[in-house]
């Protein structure tokens, strides 16, 4: 069975740092995009940053400048390098990955149990 497990999450002051890591386990042919999301309390989830297998990245205009994500193919695992933390980036983070497993000939996306950060003013 494939999960994703993200940890690092935590209560910070603003201006601090923080770092998220997600790791894939289980049995899977391969990954292609990571990302990670948000879901702050009443609002939708959002996208935060997307790196594929050949390390291109994408960012959400509020993290740029302030976030860094990378990965490592040999480990399964994301990460999310927070920096210059802001109030408004208070929120469930959620790790997601296209990973094809063996039954399967397509990619599906998973996703992690999500870790709480929490930024104080």
């Amino acid at each position: 069975q494939v999960q994703l497990v993200e940890t690092g999450g935590g209560l910070v002051q603003a201006g601090g740092t923080l770092r998220l890591s997600c790791a894939a386990s289980g049995r899977f042919v391969g990954i292609t995009t990571m990302g990670w999301y948000r879901q702050a309390p009443g609002k939708y989830r959002e996208l935060v940053a997307t790196i594929t297998r050949g390390a291109n990245t994408n960012y959400a205009d509020s993290v740029k400048g302030r976030f860094t994500i990378s990965r490592d193919n040999a480990k399964n695992t994301a990460y999310l390098q927070m920096n210059s933390l802001k109030p408004d980036d208070t929120a469930v983070y959620y790790c997601q990955a296209a990973i094809r497993e063996y039954s399967a000939n397509f990619y599906s996306d998973y996703w992690g149990q999500g870790t709480q950060v929490t930024v104080s003013a």
